[in-house]
């Protein structure tokens, strides 16, 4: 199969490791992996990743600066307690990629459309990854001394040109689980957007329009925005802000699942980071691989749980007209934060809603009509323009260019990605997953991970065998499990401290990394709590 490669296509070997992906992931693998001189293949234009290809113009961060920076490259106003716009992002990424001299490894225009599996071809490839692979025996090194993988790579602006092929002896994916590919609802036959005579839209290609042409699609119009997450809430503020006066047109937001929404850090003028960020507020959540006596701690301190969360809820439904408008979830907040979905609400949000330019429809169910969308319950809801804020398909996205039979062995039983450390998938050889594990800053989980991902490519340490690595997966899945509903978001936010610590005593690291026991208590971890420097 390699030799056929060679004679049809165009081949390169210029490096060892290759790394799928220039968003924030891709960044920050490419530094850490830097001394190898990976190549890193980004189909854009531009780094970045879902910062510039899926954001509007309100779109800003979700967290304060200092929560969203590199060990090693602080914010020049990082105590700023303004959310920065998704320029400012942008702007951050691009100072780091400069200053750091990342760019070089970057292809840009350079498509992923396949990726071959070769490590077969060797008879040095261990069994414990063939074909028929298995959970037993050892995972191997990443760095095999010879091409495992061979990546197809096409340009992005001419599709019909010749594809070449480069060989590769680790591969580092982080293409993440948003863009590229949208999550399209399925419909009943003749009740599809075939049938209605407005726009439909799905989120990902309203963000690619300039702000403009955004303003004059929804200005003056009938507009309903499907979904009830972050990129549907900017949505309908930007609808709203276009219409204005009496011309104005009010947004109706469809919501099936109702989520927890958060004006600030800030909980009855306690600091949010107190609940759930420090280590002793943490030490109330159950964790992977903890002692009976922690278990049994966990067991008890589940009222105090209970109580943080309601103590969380009695503020958001204070400060905000949940009630009023039919948005109080269900489920406790925890479940919300446990699983990553906690938005930050705009400031001006419930206030346009106050003035009826946002206005609210529960759905489990919908379908469309010629004049607009139809309901379980019967009702209709006139729309010249449906803007589908449904998510993205982010396995299907992985799936498409992966082979077979890793393909199939992507996803376990429960729908979930199992990966080790958030990083290393146990059963398909030397690859690496960076950005598929959720926290509540993505960018100091990504760094902190790509930094043991160095060290375990640099032999300093070795993997467990595969099947320690699945037991270790699955007690985190158990976790999860029992903590959220929405388990299936791989988000490990009630125990990132812990997973932390984990992955620092395996680099050999200090797992404590405050000064002093106080800090260590009470005070919030980031990523410069994880600089280098500190182990000097």
């Amino acid at each position: 199969m390699a030799a056929q490669h060679l004679n049809q296509f165009q081949f390169h070997s210029v490096s060892k490791i290759g790394i799928i992906g220039a968003g924030i992931s891709g960044i920050a693998a490419a530094k850490q992996l830097s001394g190898h001189s990976p190549v890193v293949f980004e189909a854009t234009d531009s780094i970045g990743g879902v910062w510039k290809h899926c954001s509007f113009a309100s779109t800003k961060l979700q967290t304060p600066r200092c929560d969203f920076e590199f060990s090693d490259y602080p914010w020049s106003e990082r105590d700023n307690a303004n959310f920065p716009s998704h320029v400012e992002v942008l702007e951050y990424l691009h100072g780091y990629a400069t200053h750091f001299d990342l760019l070089k490894f970057v292809k840009f225009g350079s498509k992923v459309v396949e990726i071959r599996y070769v490590g077969d071809d060797h008879s040095t490839t261990t069994s414990t990854h063939s074909s028929e692979n298995t959970t037993s025996g050892e995972y191997g090194n990443l760095l095999a001394g010879h091409p495992v993988w061979e990546v197809g790579v096409q340009s992005s602006n001419n599709p019909d040109s010749t594809i070449e092929w480069y060989g590769f002896e680790f591969i580092v994916v982080c293409i993440g689980k948003y863009g590229d590919i949208p999550r399209i609802p399925t419909f009943p036959r003749n009740k599809g957007q075939e049938v209605f005579k407005g726009k439909v839209m799905h989120s990902m290609d309203y963000s690619k329009l300039d702000q403009e042409a955004a303003r004059e699609l929804v200005k003056g119009k009938k507009v309903a925005v499907m979904g009830y997450k972050k990129s549907a809430i900017d949505l309908a503020l930007e609808c709203a802000e276009a219409n204005q006066g009496p011309d104005g047109q009010p947004c109706t937001m469809v919501v099936r699942t109702l989520h927890w929404t958060v004006p600030s850090y800030w909980i009855w003028g306690l600091p949010f980071f107190l609940f759930y960020s420090t280590r002793s507020s943490q030490f109330l959540h159950e964790r992977p691989n903890q002692s009976f006596l922690k278990a049994l701690f966990c067991l008890f301190s589940s009222p105090m749980r209970k109580v943080v969360s309601k103590f969380i809820e009695s503020y958001l439904l204070w400060k905000l007209p949940l009630v009023k408008y039919g948005l109080k979830p269900d489920h406790p907040f925890l479940e919300d934060y446990a699983s990553c979905q906690m938005a930050i609400l705009p400031e001006n949000f419930f206030p346009e809603a106050d003035k009826g330019n946002i206005k609210f429809k529960r759905a489990s169910k919908w379908w469309f009509y010629d004049g607009g969308v139809e309901f379980e319950d019967n009702t209709r809801l006139e729309a010249d323009v449906v803007l589908l804020a449904t998510g993205y398909d982010g396995k299907k996205k992985l799936q498409s260019v992966l082979p077979e039979p890793f393909r199939s062995l992507m996803l376990d039983s429960s729908g979930t990605m199992p990966l080790y450390r958030g990083t290393i998938h146990p059963l398909i050889p030397n690859m690496a997953f960076v950005g598929f594990i959720e926290s509540v800053s993505n960018l100091h989980t990504a760094e902190l991970r790509c930094k043991w991902l160095s060290r375990v490519v640099d032999n300093k340490f070795k993997l467990p065998s595969v099947k320690e690595m699945l037991d270790q997966i699955s007690r985190e899945m158990e976790v999860m499990k029992r903590t959220t509903r929405f388990y299936k978001r791989h988000c490990i936010s009630t125990f990132s401290i812990n997973h932390s610590d984990e992955i620092c005593e395996e680099m050999g690291w200090k797992s404590w990394r405050k000064s002093n026991w106080l800090s260590e208590a009470f005070s919030p971890y980031n990523s410069r709590d994880y600089n280098e420097e500190k182990e000097d």
